[in-house]
């Protein structure tokens, strides 16, 4: 398991890449809608081997960003592990009491299966498992 991005909420995207474009020196390198999810999604790459850094903002009202940030405001919203297999890691995290919230992994962005677990069994930290598709 490795740190594959850290999820950041934002209500406005455009001018969240715009400061990120100006804090690292380069733009985002993907845009994709996660209509399953309700957000849009805005990839910065890190360096060689280094974290991606994920921008989410809401597509609507009432998904699940929209309310996060209505609660919270913007800032760091989630972080994501790499895993070769997603369902033999759901399973491990299940037995060793982990709450997760959904019980199949789901679409995400960035060519992505995704489970996210509870934050109240993550120190209050929410955490995306996910594992690459295989084309």
């Amino acid at each position: 398991m490795r740190l594959e991005h850290i999820g950041i909420a934002v209500s406005n995207l455009e001018e969240s890449e715009a400061l990120l474009k100006k804090l690292l020196g380069r733009g985002s390198y993907k845009r994709e809608t996660v209509a399953e999810q309700s957000v849009t999604t805005s990839f910065f790459r890190g360096g060689a081997g280094e974290a991606k850094l994920e921008l989410v903002a809401p597509e609507g009202a009432t998904g699940p960003i929209q309310k996060y940030l209505d609660k919270r405001g913007p800032g760091i919203h989630h972080l994501a592990f790499e895993v070769d297999d997603i369902h033999a890691e759901m399973h491990r995290l299940r037995e060793d009491g982990f709450e997760l919230l959904q019980e199949l992994p789901s679409e995400g962005a960035d060519n992505k299966l995704v489970c996210f677990l509870h934050p109240k069994s993550t120190n209050g930290v929410l955490v995306e498992i996910c594992q690459s598709r295989r084309e």
